[in-house]
């Protein structure tokens, strides 16, 4: 996944539109290119403070740049999803003002941004100030649901998912969610903190470790860089990497079942949860939904998704836990879906 990734959209009442998706890992803007499209970016949620060597001045590095030349001090304030204190609140407003401000969003815009589906009142109520207290979204600000936003589009090019009864499964970092809707109803939303892509990362430490007999230690950070770079469930080659010694020189070791036994069973859990919790669940509430829903495909989304075969072996393992045929579908690129959605509903309310 690129940094920055443009498409066309050709409707011109768009151009006031823009989704955001401001997520633990990454933030994604959706906004208007200034030539009549669309863009999207994609950047870390981080950032980090230092002084001005000439004024003195505190001056803020947000994204990949913070995260490279501070990784000593580099803050990343959602990761439990929200934020959660006013410390983190401070933060995610620096972080987003600083974001929207490089990226030149126009304050004269129609803003809708995704919100996970997580029991944390407080928590969303800080999100929302942290995004409806910025310069953007002077014509209207609306929050729709993270997996609706995502599904939007797995289904197409339009808002076809609205007006449809279908099943949504977010596998972000900090919670995995489910949720079916009904013309754009929540029908028995439910999330999870125990199955997440923040768990794979910490399970690629010890895996990591554990395969180079305790001669290596990564950090989680690494971590969710080997998942994304060399992630693949069904083509994966193992890599080699370097680190420094504390004595000095360096070590070169190979990693192999370090990734894939991590992204193995992350599938297993996340099948386990959506066949044996979520569904019973909907069908218990929702049995005429929970049908139309199953004969329909069910969406996948999230940075998880990103990784290659792992939406195809999802369904593979689904259908054999279910007993039935299920197909799964993923938008082309899961980790930028919700910020997408949210800019095309933010065009509709334009």
């Amino acid at each position: 996944m690129s940094d920055d990734e443009s498409t066309d959209i050709n409707e011109s009442d768009e151009s006031a539109a823009v989704g955001v998706k401001l997520g633990s890992t990454r933030t994604v803007l959706d906004i208007p290119d200034g030539r009549g499209g669309r863009e999207r970016h994609s950047i870390l949620t981080c950032l980090a403070t230092y002084e001005d060597a000439i004024t003195g001045e505190e001056k803020v590095l947000f994204g990949e740049e913070a995260a490279v030349e501070y990784p000593d001090r580099v803050r990343f304030m959602l990761r439990s999803g929200l934020p959660e204190d006013d410390d983190s609140v401070a933060d995610a407003e620096r972080f987003f003002e600083a974001v929207v401000d490089a990226h030149d969003v126009p304050e004269d815009s129609a803003v809708v941004y995704a919100v996970p589906t997580i029991d944390n009142e407080a928590g969303v109520e800080n999100l929302k100030s942290v995004i409806e207290g910025s310069s953007i979204g002077q014509v209207e600000t609306r929050s729709y649901p993270e997996s609706l936003c995502g599904a939007i589009p797995a289904y197409g090019d339009g808002l076809d998912a609205i007006d449809e009864v279908f099943v949504s499964v977010n596998l972000g970092s900090t919670t995995m969610e489910a949720c079916a809707y009904r013309r754009g109803e929540q029908l028995s939303p439910f999330s999870t903190g125990s199955v997440t892509g923040n768990e794979v990362d910490r399970r690629i430490v010890a895996a990591v470790e554990e395969e180079t007999q305790g001669r290596v230690h990564i950090d989680r950070t690494t971590a969710r860089e080997y998942k994304e770079q060399h992630g693949d469930v069904y083509d994966f080659e193992p890599f080699t990497d370097v680190v420094q010694q504390p004595g000095g020189g360096s070590h070169e070791f190979t990693v192999d079942r370090g990734v894939q036994e991590p992204i193995d069973r992350y599938i297993d859990e996340a099948v386990d949860v959506v066949a044996n919790e979520f569904l019973p669940e909907l069908a218990n509430d929702h049995m005429k939904p929970y049908q139309l829903a199953l004969g329909r495909p069910l969406a996948v989304t999230g940075g998880m998704a990103c990784i290659p075969g792992l939406t195809e072996e999802f369904e593979k393992r689904l259908s054999e836990e279910l007993d039935r045929e299920v197909e799964v579908v993923s938008p082309d690129e899961p980790a930028l879906a919700a910020a997408d959605g949210a800019a095309r509903i933010a065009a509709r309310l334009v």
